[in-house]
């Protein structure tokens, strides 16, 4: 503790000699800090950010811009070093690359008053009106913002989040019905991981401040996150009834009525704004994703083109059109996301999801060296800013086989809420679960609904919120609760769902994860049908691999996190059924595609329901897919997917090793 302090307060040290504007001073010492070893990647940031300023300051242009690269490696997404490259390309005469570097400053980071004010500047240089005005309204309220949330904002947007909580709690003790403050310590309770908190902050602040809209926004959010999407879409109708004329408004009741499955409704609200605001690429992209969840796939492909088309650098419209698996680019398009790809200003989101959609892009062509280069630059980027580790993941799981025993199951057996309706459908995602979903969904009797969180949210909800290096409560929890709190937690479960049902007896849940959480499902949902969807390792882990997964699967970012993951799952899944024998139906994807019929009668004999043709059929039906597969579910079965790794062998060993005893060689060259 005395040397953290110690390094802290050195720390500091530079940072007060750079603001004193004693930049070899602060050289100096930052320096010598940074010759130690271990040092922790934020502590090593806020170093190299003292040296790059210092280097700017000192005309080292060269040398500054190495020390943001640096930065960068390990914080990609950085307000500060965007704003630096902003004050370095103003000294260069290049206002309109500062101006891109600003923008992007504020985009990382809204508190970032300097680049506000920059930002005005080349707005009013290059003649741009509703840009000047914007930066004004903005720098008025930060300028009124209390110089502690100022700083706690700063913090927060730099990803220091325990010290933006100490800085706006400790303002909160003495302004404890203040709004922004309210607004920022909802934030950064979201991003600590306890979603429970910012709501209800938020539900506080929009009953101190109900005539503020931008307060009903953030408590829509909250609940969104907390995946209460009825609540979020009432409070979203609230906030377009008494405030219509923001357009702002509607785009957000529009999206809201996407979660709740009114995607037709969705398009006509997307199309009315669209009427006001004909180049707004975010709402061409949306109104993209309405028309893809209901299989309109062409309308959807020219709603992402023209995003494309207006803002030619936007990574979300062009990761769309790839992630409809059945598009393929053309010559122009690879090349203007080669450009955009190339920006110095090009936001960090965009890049990775630019890599990726390049990646389809050349697999489609043949060209695998350049399509693995791209797949392989995308995941390092998303890499470097999560905290995923496989040993922390295999720790997780391994806890799982500790504590969830046969002895558990024992005790705790009996309980619980006996509603036979969910399905679950489990595994590593790109494992065949959408296709097993599609075909369970033209049935009759079962809807067919989403990657539902709940049971991800339930055990977050059971783990508690910890310090740090405390111990999870969940799983252990799971011996001590009682009867009541058991069938409480499984009746919630079924209520909380059912805004995504259609009124069919069952119903299908096809978050993958929730193969972590199998011990927890039984004994709150004894009745449920769990379904282990597995396909070949080495297709299964390389599909994975060139997925763009913008959040929840953060071990498909590396080939070797991704291989141990298999192999972990194999293992946890394995305990499984072992210690909850007859509970669980294993379904091959291979068996699936060499033996439709078989396999679904199978699968229909495990849930206790007659066979329907239909489900013979599955391509034809028509119900809204929300996942990465949803254009593939609409086809006819095919076998495109089977060793779609060959092509790209030379590059996967870490994968193959990582997989250990799972990899078998293929027995013939393809």
């Amino acid at each position: 503790m005395q040397a953290s302090q110690e390094l802290e307060g050195q720390i500091a040290l530079a940072q007060q000699k750079l603001a004193q504007g004693k930049l070899e001073e602060a050289c100096d010492v930052s320096s010598q800090l940074l010759g130690q070893a271990d040092l922790p990647p934020k502590t090593r940031v806020e170093l190299l950010y003292v040296q790059a300023v210092t280097a700017r300051l000192m005309a080292d242009i060269k040398g500054a811009e190495a020390l943001l690269t640096e930065i960068s490696d390990i914080q990609p997404a950085s307000g500060r070093v965007a704003q630096e490259r902003g004050l370095m390309a103003m000294a260069d005469n290049r206002p309109a690359d500062a101006l891109a570097h600003f923008i992007l400053a504020i985009r990382y980071n809204p508190g970032l008053l300097q680049s506000w004010k920059r930002r005005a500047t080349l707005h009013a240089h290059f003649g741009h009106g509703d840009g000047v005005k914007l930066c004004e309204k903005e720098i008025v309220m930060l300028g009124t913002l209390p110089t502690e949330l100022q700083m706690a904002k700063t913090l927060f947007h730099e990803d220091a989040l325990l010290k933006a909580e100490v800085v706006c709690k400790s303002f909160m003790q003495k302004h404890p019905k203040n709004i922004d403050g309210m607004l920022l310590l909802a934030d950064i309770a979201t991003a600590l991981g306890a979603p429970e908190e910012a709501e209800f902050l938020l539900a506080s602040a929009v009953e101190f401040a109900p005539d503020e809209p931008r307060v009903r926004i953030d408590y829509i959010n909250a609940l969104k996150k907390r995946q209460k999407f009825d609540d979020a879409f009432a409070q979203a109708n609230v906030l377009f009834e008494r405030w219509p004329e923001p357009i702002l408004h509607k785009s957000l009741f529009a999206v809201e009525s996407m979660q709740v499955g009114k995607h037709d409704e969705a398009v006509a609200l997307f199309d009315e704004v669209l009427r006001e605001l004909p180049d707004d690429p975010t709402t061409h992209v949306s109104k993209g994703h309405a028309l893809k969840t209901l299989g309109q796939d062409e309308a959807a492909i020219a709603s992402y083109q023209k995003a494309t088309q207006i803002n030619p650098p936007m990574g979300d419209a062009w990761f769309s059109l790839s992630n409809l698996k059945t598009y393929r680019f053309t010559t122009a398009e690879i090349e203007v996301m080669e450009n955009a790809i190339a920006h110095p200003a090009a936001a960090h989101t965009d890049r990775v999801n630019i890599h990726f959609a390049l990646g389809k892009a050349y697999e489609d062509a043949g060209t695998y060296d350049k399509a693995f280069a791209h797949y392989r630059d995308g995941n390092e980027a998303k890499k470097r800013q999560i905290g995923y580790t496989a040993d922390a993941m295999q720790g997780e799981l391994q806890r799982q086989r500790d504590i969830c025993t046969a002895d558990l199951f024992a005790k705790q057996g009996g309980k619980g809420h006996g509603a036979p309706d969910p399905i679950f459908i489990v595994g590593l995602p790109r494992a065949g679960s959408t296709l097993i979903e599609q075909i369970l969904a033209s049935h009759s009797q079962i809807d067919g609904t989403l990657e539902l969180p709940n049971i991800l949210s339930l055990s977050h909800k059971l783990r508690g919120r910890r310090s740090a290096g405390a111990a999870s409560a969940y799983p252990q929890v799971l011996h001590e609760l009682s009867a009541a709190q058991l069938e409480e937690y499984g009746r919630g479960f079924i209520e909380d769902t059912r805004i995504h049902r259609q009124g069919a007896a069952f119903f299908t849940d096809k978050m993958p994860n929730n193969f972590r959480h199998i011990g927890l499902i039984h004994l709150i949902l004894p009745n449920a049908k769990i379904i282990d969807a597995r396909r070949n390792p080495m297709d299964c882990c390389f599909s994975g691999f060139k997925q763009f997964f913008a959040q929840g699967q953060e071990f498909t970012y590396g080939l070797e996190e991704m291989g141990r993951y298999y192999a972990d799952y194999v293992e946890l899944m394995a305990h499984w059924h072992a210690v909850l024998p007859g509970k669980i139906l294993h379904v091959q994807h291979e068996d699936v595609l060499d033996d439709l019929e078989g396999q679904v009668t199978r699968i229909l004999d495990y849930i206790g329901l007659p066979f329907e043709p239909a489900c013979l059929d599955f391509h034809q039906t028509e119900r809204a897919v929300r996942t990465a597969s949803s254009a593939q579910v609409r086809q006819p079965l095919n076998r495109k997917g089977v060793d779609a790794w060959r092509p790209f062998e030379a590059y996967l060993d870490p994968l193959k090793q990582a997989l250990g005893s799972h990899y078998t060689p293929p027995q013939t060259d393809v």
